[in-house]
């Protein structure tokens, strides 16, 4: 009986992570199709938080920035414009 009862939980365990399972290959799903169409549109994401970034003026220097602040980035000839007036 006992033996039994192991193999019930057992499979009960089984199952319960099996739905996590695929809850959790749902909800990536789900944010993978978020980011592709972001992508589509042409919006630019932050690498790090994946939110659209948003032009910003930083010390008159254009930038493409996080909204949560994550970080912010700019294009090659920006760059090199920032470089040359060190």
């Amino acid at each position: 009986m006992s033996d039994e009862k192991n193999r019930f939980g057992d499979k009960l365990h089984e199952l319960e992570k099996a739905r996590e399972n695929l809850w959790a290959a749902e909800q990536d799903r789900k944010l993978i199709e978020q980011m592709r169409a972001r992508v589509k549109s042409g919006q630019l994401l932050c690498p790090k938080c994946h939110e659209a970034l948003v032009e910003r003026s930083e010390n008159g220097v254009i930038v493409m920035a996080c909204p949560k602040d994550e970080g912010a980035w700019l294009d090659s000839v920006t760059l090199k414009r920032v470089l040359s007036n060190k």
